[in-house]
């Protein structure tokens, strides 16, 4: 059975208050929040074993290394990597999209191209803009349709013997709309093309395999799935990652140097110069193991049945309009009153306790496709209840009754 009130209670921000009223969080999408799990290995973590890794003959570093290298082996079967030295520790999935980018600077040429979607969160934009102007390459656009769905028939007809990179999320930050990536990763290989796809707003709802996928790269972040900021994952083939240089130069990353040549260390450490988030690495393997103890099937469902009941209360508001549509989307529900900026309601319902994201979400074009400024946006978690989708509700509509 899914009891979310015990699941609850291994939360303890949940219990606070804002502006005098319960916590209501949804802001998942940005940011889970921590179990007691989690935090108490964090203390754990500083109390007993802090020292660095890799380095020291001492008893503290002996200890670090080895949690820290479980917690990679934690992600390689969560993952289902081939290799553990597939699994590279990062600051986030920002980091792990421009680790690659860089990568491919010494791979491409004039004449190739790059297709990234129009569902696009801006750290997976960028990072392929500033390749392009790199290298010369072409940055083509895989289009959108109303409901939020990409157009594959407008994929099929960008993919040639030119392209090179293909760059996908495996789920719309801004709409929840889930992209067909295992389609777009099996024609995008058939033209010979290497694919990343960005798993930040997927990872949190559902268990990606990425030998099933047969992705090239596979990034996310672990603070969206229930472990501390500041660290997250690069999946990536072993033969991808060996044909690329290293990203960054100074310790770790190396295994000779002198001042005529430096040799660079084997996977993963290539990719790990400096100090890692030694804490944070431990984290996010308590993390999933937190996660997996309940069950992604179990929380993929109940998230589902969230999301059917918010989309059919919000629908009965006069004027509220629900941007992606789509039939294949996670637990995110992005939505307008006609006529009243989605900041001034996000204020409102701040003020209530309930916390929303309102704006463009970093995903700036999707914007400009509904030539809107932003959208309101409560994106759900597997703690969160339908009494506090039922508190949003009764919100938006005293939001609607102050602004019209």
């Amino acid at each position: 059975m899914f009891d979310v009130k015990n699941i609850r209670n291994d939360f303890p921000i949940l219990s606070r208050k804002v502006n005098g009223k319960p916590l209501v969080y949804f802001d998942n999408a940005a940011t889970s929040q921590t179990p007691q799990q989690v935090i108490d290995i964090i203390v754990d973590y500083y109390s007993n074993y802090n020292a660095n890794i890799h380095r020291g003959v001492h008893t503290l570093s002996q200890e670090a290394t080895d949690l820290y290298e479980q917690a990679r082996q934690k992600l390689q079967t969560h993952f289902n990597a081939k290799h553990t030295h597939e699994i590279i520790f990062t600051s986030g999935t920002t980091h792990g999209i421009n680790l690659v980018a860089h990568g491919f600077q010494h791979v491409l040429t004039k004449d190739d191209d790059i297709i990234v979607s129009a569902l696009e969160h801006h750290s997976n934009i960028v990072p392929w803009q500033m390749l392009c102007e790199e290298t010369g390459a072409t940055l083509k656009v895989i289009p959108m349709n109303q409901e939020g769905e990409l157009i594959m028939s407008k994929f099929e007809a960008l993919l040639s013997k030119n392209t090179k990179l293909v760059f996908v999320n495996h789920v719309s930050n801004a709409l929840g709309t889930v992209n067909p990536i295992e389609y777009i990763i099996e024609k995008s290989h058939e033209v010979g093309a290497a694919v990343l796809i960005d798993g930040a707003q997927a990872c949190p709802h559902i268990k990606p395999d990425v030998q099933a996928l047969d992705a090239d790269f596979y990034v996310a972040s672990a603070h969206k799935l229930c472990g501390p900021t500041g660290v997250g994952v690069l999946y990536g083939k072993e033969a991808w990652l060996k044909k690329l240089p290293p990203y960054q130069g100074g310790g770790e990353m190396i295994a000779e140097v002198s001042f005529e040549k430096t040799t660079y260390a084997d996977l993963p450490h290539k990719f790990e110069a400096g100090t890692p988030n030694i804490c944070g690495g431990i984290a996010f393997g308590a993390a999933l193991d937190y996660m997996n103890t309940i069950g992604f099937k179990s929380i993929e469902a109940y998230e589902h049945e969230l999301l059917n009941y918010a989309t059919k209360a919000l629908m009965t508001i006069e004027g509220l309009k629900i941007y992606g549509t789509s039939k294949h989307k996670t637990a995110v529900i992005s939505f307008n009153l006609e006529g009243i900026h989605p900041y001034d309601v996000g204020t409102i319902l701040d003020k209530l306790g309930i916390a929303v994201r309102t704006g463009h979400h970093c995903a700036q074009p999707i914007m400009d496709y509904y030539k809107i400024p932003g959208t309101v946006r409560a994106s759900f978690s597997f703690y969160n209840t339908k009494e506090e989708i039922d508190t949003l509700v009764s919100g938006v509509k005293k939001a609607k009754n102050m602004l019209s």
